[in-house]
């Protein structure tokens, strides 16, 4: 058996990782790479395998850097199953489609300077009909159901409490060339537990060899425990003031997460009735996709659906699709919470919003998760005074607040408990989606923990038996 790491190695982005195993050909996850746009486009259009030649793709979860480059593996050969869970493929069905409209309008950008300096232009990389394509080959099943999709292969799902639908994948493999049977996990993305919507994470058992991600390797995240409090003090201090307050946003699960706690936080009193908006149309798709799959959810909120409450709805909450009404938004009085995407405010309805109200003392920008260096999101939790949007100078002077609780990914001290929890041998660990001093900081940290186990930083491109 071999593995060889094509994508989310010495990165968090892009993850493709191909296993082989009696004449097969199986890919984990099929992301799309970010990145400088011509790295980018290039590392995503041309794999650095045949995709007609895979047996078959297994699906970790439904985020974009692992799912986002699959309507081009189809469409350039593709023609096996692409296994996930159910409401994996639900939200691969709005993503997608949405990755597609992004790239179709980044391209254009990029052509029009491209076309002035004489340079090829580009294609994207696939279109809205090659992602519904694309959806017409998964094969879904739930958490704990052995299939087999192969030769002396078996894959089972088990919870990875990242984002609703996430998995983490055991391969079963039977080496008919050796004779050996081994248990290999696939962690994916793992969650951080105690989440206000998910189970935690799935405790693996009798694993032989891990694919393990670090993206916060030596980073720790707030306490979960004081998330509530924290985001009360903040909405009630900035809506005292009768402001606004705008919270960059992922749309699947972070924006679903919010409107859970945010209705919680009302119910209970600690926050007064207030006006909310999403104002992200996958958002509000997103959120239709959460609300058919109550399986995901832990017993609180299964519970609390089936008192025929729901749990992303509310008096006061207000969905927003239509470009018109996100406008109106700008020239309405506050206090209200607007929601919108992107999560780092480099593209989506957020970045209006932003343009229109930075400049306001009394506005309130609350960041919730991640944000990438020398976005304008990231620019804003350095503290910047000015910020260019649009190519206008806009000065900030709105409160700037960060709450990273909300992350949806395990922090250095859980990816450790996570380790720890797994059973088995756990002879040969490979360490991926990190950037290279995460990586190595968890790598250190496992080494000291657990001398005489095989912990190895994976690189792009590495081959191991």
């Amino acid at each position: 058996m071999k593995i060889t790491f094509h994508g989310a190695a010495g990165t968090t982005t892009g993850s493709q990782h191909l296993i082989e195993i009696n004449g097969q050909r199986i890919l984990l996850d099929c992301g799309l790479y970010q990145g400088h746009r011509e790295e980018a486009y290039n590392r995503n259009k041309h794999f650095p395998f045949n995709p007609a030649d895979l047996t078959a793709v297994v699906l970790s979860h439904a985020h974009i850097d692992h799912s986002g480059n699959l309507p081009n593996l189809t469409r350039q050969g593709y023609r096996g199953n692409i296994y996930a869970t159910p409401a994996t493929r639900d939200l691969c069905q709005i993503m997608l489609a949405d990755s597609a409209r992004i790239q179709t309008a980044d391209v254009e950008y990029a052509n029009k300077k491209r076309a002035r300096k004489g340079q090829p232009l580009y294609t994207p990389l696939y279109s809205p009909i090659d992602a519904e394509k694309a959806l017409r080959q998964f094969v879904t099943f739930d958490y704990h159901r052995p299939m087999f999709i192969g030769d002396g292969v078996q894959v089972t799902f088990i919870d990875a409490g990242h984002i609703l639908g996430s998995a983490q994948v055991i391969l079963d493999l039977h080496d008919r060339a050796t004779g050996e049977k081994k248990r290999l996990l696939f962690s994916g993305d793992v969650g951080r537990g105690d989440n206000d919507l998910l189970r935690d994470p799935d405790n693996a058992t009798d694993i032989d060899t891990i694919i393990m991600e670090s993206t916060y390797g030596g980073r720790e995240h707030e306490m979960n425990t004081d998330s509530r409090e924290h985001l009360c003090r903040i909405l009630a201090h900035a809506l005292k003031n009768r402001g606004k307050v705008l919270i960059p946003s992922f749309a699947v699960e972070r924006t679903q997460q919010l409107l859970y706690v945010i209705h919680d936080l009302i119910e209970t009193a600690c926050l007064a009735r207030v006006p909310v908006f999403v104002d992200s149309p996958l958002a509000v798709s997103a959120t239709e996709v959460f609300r058919l799959h109550p399986e995901g959810f832990n017993d609180t909120v299964y519970n609390f659906l089936f008192d025929k409450r729901d749990p992303f709805g509310f008096e006061g909450l207000e969905l927003i699709r239509s470009p018109v009404e996100s406008k109106e938004l700008n020239g309405k009085d506050g206090p209200f919470i607007i929601i919108s995407a992107s999560g780092m405010c480099e593209g989506g309805r957020i970045v209006h919003h932003l343009k229109n109200n930075l400049a306001d003392p009394r506005t309130t920008v609350l960041f919730v998760g991640y944000c990438a260096e020398n976005t304008l999101g990231w620019k804003l939790r350095e503290g910047h005074p000015e910020v260019t949007i649009f190519g206008d100078l806009i000065p900030v002077r709105a409160r700037i607040e960060i709450l990273d609780s909300f992350s949806g990914h395990a922090d250095h001290s859980e990816l450790m408990e996570y380790f720890h929890r797994i059973t088995g041998p756990k002879k040969q660990i490979y360490l991926v989606h990190g950037e290279p001093l995460r990586s190595l900081a968890l790598q250190s940290a496992l080494m000291e923990e657990y001398p005489g186990k095989s912990f190895t930083v994976a690189g792009m491109g590495m081959t191991v038996e």
